[in-house]
């Protein structure tokens, strides 16, 4: 039986609250809101977090033998972007850590590829979504990303049953290497082109499982062009009540990253023996049945979709913008960051990648960073800590100013001073809960410097 074994999503806390652009713009915007990623995220960090929830959602001891990383806003290009989640989960040196983007296809692509191969296979899909202001893409789109841990044996919780694909050459959304914002086609021509492959690809995929429409307890429908998405899903013949509901209204559509993430938020809801159909529409039609078993009723989800869609944090549609690189705002008037050294990262990669600290020979509490008398290897990146001063600093150099740095005391032992994001000012106070996360501190010279910062944790009554 070969299935899913673990997922988890990542959703970034900061919300856009649509109403905000026609204020702004004149037009556009909207109701609900959308997912953002911070100043200091991009497509490799956010794709780190869901890895890491989802290896944390797996059962003990159960490590990916191959990483593969889809996305269509990649940090680098002839560059390997996957290597860097490698590093920072901290995997075996002969798991091939390889990227299969370039299109929004390729996520769905690289998770159909995987089921029909063996072995433990992490697929990770992440996206960032923009367009021009006022745009339907900007208001619609949303940031976020997603993991998937493909195997087999006792522990999957869905197994593949049934799958079906139809693919056809035609133009409906496309973007030139280069370009900030994707460009359509007339939004009724595609609609007919992808509801037609939508039809073909579900009738033969639930044919080649041996199952009915009506027995479908929850259905998927998910792709960037919306009114095809809702056109195919009132004909597939399923129930209304089994329509997934797609989260456009308060993250957006993530893109590349949504199948995944609107599977496993299926996946942290279900119950055994029940059928989840995933359509996606990209380029074609892609079909995926599974069937959940009793392992999904016993397994924890390490942080549910629900519980990050309840924690958003509103930031002003100004802040959005200049995040984007759409808006330059006066920087702080100090010089700006030099590129890292190659050199000296590659030397420390356990402590840049995995945030690992070693410990004192003489009192074997961690060391942070990990001094050269250090002994052994103390992972850090999943330790909780607590605030033990902090300072607002409006003068240095920070892409998004102010920079707040605290004194953090690690659980266990081990004390450093760091960086905080996701982080309100006004909400910051000493005893504070942090945890860590994985970002880009800056980038020059089009290297970027990543490392890992705290942020607070937020807790929330769903889970």
């Amino acid at each position: 039986m070969r299935g899913i074994v673990s997922a988890a999503a990542y959703i970034p806390r900061a919300r856009l609250d649509r109403s905000a652009i026609a204020g702004f713009v004149g037009s556009g915007g909207g109701k609900g809101t959308r997912s953002v990623a911070s100043y200091d995220e991009d497509t490799t960090t956010m794709g780190v977090e869901a890895a890491r929830l989802a290896l944390r959602s797996a059962a003990a001891g159960t490590r990916p033998e191959a990483l593969w990383f889809s996305t269509v806003a990649p940090g680098y290009l002839d560059k390997t972007n996957a290597t860097a989640i490698h590093a920072a989960l901290r995997l075996d040196h002969d798991v091939p850590a390889v990227d299969m983007g370039g299109a929004v296809r390729s996520a769905v692509g690289a998770l159909l590829a995987a089921l029909k191969s063996s072995g433990n296979t992490l697929v990770v899909s992440s996206d960032i979504r923009t367009g021009l202001p006022g745009s339907g893409d900007e208001a619609g789109g949303g940031d976020a990303a997603a993991a998937i841990l493909v195997g087999e044996g006792d522990g999957v919780l869905a197994e593949l049953i049934g799958t079906a694909s139809a693919t056809e050459e035609f133009v409906d959304r496309w973007r030139t290497p280069g370009e900030p914002r994707s460009k359509l086609w007339e939004e009724r021509f595609g609609e007919t082109k992808y509801v037609a492959l939508g039809d073909q690809a579900w009738r033969e995929a639930l044919k080649t499982a041996g199952v009915e429409a009506t027995d479908v307890d929850t259905a998927i429908v998910t792709g960037l062009h919306a009114r095809a998405a809702r056109s195919l899903a009132g004909r597939l013949g399923a129930a209304k009540e089994a329509l997934a509901d797609n989260l456009s209204a308060t993250v957006g559509i993530t893109g590349a990253a949504h199948p995944a993430l609107l599977l496993t938020r299926a996946l942290e809801t279900s119950e055994p023996n029940k059928l989840i159909a995933l359509v996606v529409l990209a380029d074609g039609a892609d079909v995926l049945l599974f069937r959940t078993t009793d392992a999904v009723q016993s397994w924890q989800p390490a942080r549910s979709v629900d519980t990050q869609v309840a924690t958003g944090s509103e930031i002003p549609y100004g802040k959005f913008l200049a995040w984007r690189g759409m808006l330059s705002v006066e920087p702080p008037r100090r010089p700006e960051p030099q590129r890292m050294s190659a050199s000296a990262a590659g030397r420390r990669e356990d402590w840049k990648f995995g945030f690992v600290g070693g410990r004192s020979p003489e009192t074997g509490e961690p060391q942070l960073p990990p001094l050269p008398n250090s002994t052994g290897a103390v992972p850090m990146a999943d330790t909780e800590g607590t605030i033990a001063t902090f300072t607002v600093d409006r003068i240095a150099y920070s892409p998004s100013p102010p920079i707040v740095f605290a004194v953090v005391d690690f659980d266990g032992g081990g004390r450093l001073p760091i960086e905080l994001t996701d982080a309100k000012v006004e909400e910051l106070a000493m005893g504070g809960r942090v945890e860590m996360t994985f970002r880009r501190l800056y980038t020059a010279d089009g290297i970027h410097n990543y490392f890992w910062k705290a942020r607070p944790v937020l807790r929330s009554s769903n889970g």
